[in-house]
């Protein structure tokens, strides 16, 4: 049953793949991207027409696709393993001060160096930061490190959110100031390849790591006793853990900016309707999430003429989500 649900969910995200790529305000076959692709790999001549459907597919639609499947596994899966190690289907990526740290890091980027490569490393560097903030937090707790790490979290993403509002302030209105506020709203719009091919080989090594610790986060999810009766190391095992669901946040933050409520929502309805055995879950849950953003790219991208922020519909679409799940649980008891 495991391995068959994850086959199809495998399958789904393959047929929704072959989908999209032809979908969006310049619509294209699957046979017509085949074919000018084959005459433009072979160097034949191309038309006019082909030229263009290389050029669309290579250089704008491919990497966003592949940017939109690697944010939406990143965010469902941290959000899986973070709710599972902390027994609290109500933990987001966000709780360890990630977003918060790495919109800080974007923010001085945008405001001080004006520099679209220097902002990327650092909202990289500041989720880490917002992440080291936390843990540095909860040692000053070490009674109950769970809860310590939660609150921790909270100060974190406070403190960082006030440095956020104050480089808002002082940006300049005209341009740095509007740059970023869409870039915190989240969008796969500045998408390429140079960022992808950096970024993403930490992202996949974050998503296979941690969708095969399933044993692992269902040990921890019985708490520190009973991890260490089955014989696990609970306390580095858990910063391993976190450690790699952070990681892999981070990057899908410096590809789309802050995108709200995926992380949180997917793994909840996941859990809702396949259950807490994380040998299935962390897998599924990465499914789900990376065919939840690639769907919801794809409407953002095809509907209107000009493209609105990504962040603003993944919460949209959530939210009711996320209300009717936390009815049907209610129901279901």
């Amino acid at each position: 049953m495991n391995k068959r649900l994850i086959s199809l969910l495998s399958i789904g995200l393959l047929v929704a793949l072959v989908f999209v790529m032809q979908a969006g305000r310049y619509p294209v076959t699957v046979s017509e991207i085949i074919k000018a692709l084959i005459a433009y790999i072979s160097h034949q001549p191309m038309t006019e027409r082909e030229s263009q459907i290389v050029l669309l597919f290579l250089s704008v639609r491919l990497p966003r696709l592949l940017a939109a499947i690697l944010v939406g596994a990143s965010l469902s899966l941290s959000g899986a393993v973070y709710q599972s190690i902390f027994r609290n289907p109500l933990v987001s990526p966000g709780i360890l001060g990630v977003l918060a740290g790495a919109s800080t890091g974007a923010a001085v980027g945008i405001v001080v160096f004006s520099s679209w490569p220097i902002t990327q490393v650092l909202s990289l560097v500041g989720g880490l930061a917002g992440v080291s903030l936390s843990l540095l937090l909860s040692k000053l707790y070490p009674r109950s490190p769970t809860m310590a790490l939660l609150v921790g979290g909270l100060v974190s993403s406070s403190f960082f959110s006030a440095f956020s509002s104050l480089f808002k302030y002082l940006a300049d209105t005209e341009n740095q100031l509007p740059e970023l506020t869409y870039w915190l709203m989240g969008t796969l719009s500045r998408t390429s390849w140079p960022q992808l091919l950096w970024v993403s080989p930490f992202m996949i090594f974050g998503i296979i790591f941690l969708s095969l610790s399933g044993r692992s986060v269902n040990a921890l999810s019985l708490g520190d006793e009973e991890a260490m009766s089955l014989g696990l190391n609970s306390r580095s095992e858990r910063l391993k853990l976190i450690g790699v669901a952070t990681l892999v946040c981070s990057c899908s933050v410096i590809i789309t900016g802050i995108i709200n409520w995926v992380g949180l929502v997917i793994p909840h309805i996941v859990r809702l309707c396949i259950g807490p055995n994380n040998l299935t879950l962390l897998p599924a849950s990465a499914l789900v999430g990376a065919l939840f953003v690639l769907l919801t790219d794809t409407v953002v991208r095809s509907v209107w003429t000009a493209e609105l922020p990504l962040g603003i519909f993944t919460s949209i679409i959530c939210l009711p989500l996320f209300a009717f799940s936390l009815w049907r649980d209610r129901t279901r008891r």
